[in-house]
């Protein structure tokens, strides 16, 4: 898989690591070493993902980042940090980061995940979006929006490809491994308590003051979404 990657990272023997490696991948690859520099880049478009340091001199990553989703939805943007605490990943989540990884990481995951975040992108701009609805739940891929009852949701990247998945598969228990392996886009080799998490902050939204709960739990196996049309699955 090839395409263009903007780099921002200011360590420079990391970045000339990923650079060749990127390289090495048939991937194009622009370096900046600045939260400025990275901004101005990234905002000229044109990018198929961005690499995104969170700790950098001028602005910080997450200040870059806030400052990309102002204006560009859909780039993916992969954080990269040496922060390792949850308030620090779920902070670049929330302001609309599709995922992170944690240094020091192995080159092996991070090239799985960003070939992961590309190819998502690609088949989402291939014409493919469609309405997703389940029950009072509407999902428009085309405008990436969420409502329930009529009231909007906002979601961050995670949370949304997440829901757009259970939505494809509605009334298919997926076992978390599954929900792993094609939400994530990896072969993540860490617990699985990372999808009970996103499940968790997806009910939150989803289901909360709702009188049908719609994302369901089967013990043992996974997550359904619950599907209008179909018999219940045993929980």
């Amino acid at each position: 898989m090839s395409g263009k990657v903007l780099l921002v990272e200011d360590e420079r023997k990391i970045a000339r690591v990923l650079e060749l490696e990127l390289r090495h991948e048939q991937y194009d690859v622009t370096l900046a070493t600045t939260g400025p520099e990275g901004l101005k880049l990234a905002l000229d478009g044109g990018w198929d993902i961005i690499l995104l340091n969170i700790m950098l001199p001028g602005l910080t990553g997450l200040e870059v980042l806030e400052r990309i989703r102002e204006s560009n939805k859909t780039v993916p943007i992969l954080l990269l940090t040496a922060r390792d605490t949850v308030t620090d990943k779920v902070s670049g989540l929330d302001l609309g980061a599709n995922d992170y990884v944690t240094k020091p990481f192995a080159i092996e995951e991070l090239m799985a995940r960003i070939r992961g975040l590309i190819r998502t992108t690609r088949q989402r701009q291939d014409g493919g979006e469609r309405v997703y609805r389940v029950a009072d739940l509407e999902l428009d891929e085309k405008a990436r929006s969420v409502q329930r009852a009529g009231e909007p949701i906002e979601l961050t990247p995670r949370e949304y490809e997440l829901l757009l998945y259970f939505m494809k598969h509605a009334g298919t228990v997926l076992s978390r491994e599954q929900i792993l392996s094609d939400v994530w886009g990896y072969d993540f080799a860490g617990d699985t308590n990372l999808v009970d998490v996103y499940v968790r902050y997806l009910r939150q939204k989803i289901d909360e003051g709702a009188k049908t709960k719609l994302i369901q739990t089967s013990r043992g196996v996974g997550y359904y979404l619950k599907d209008a049309a179909a018999d219940d699955k045993p929980s």
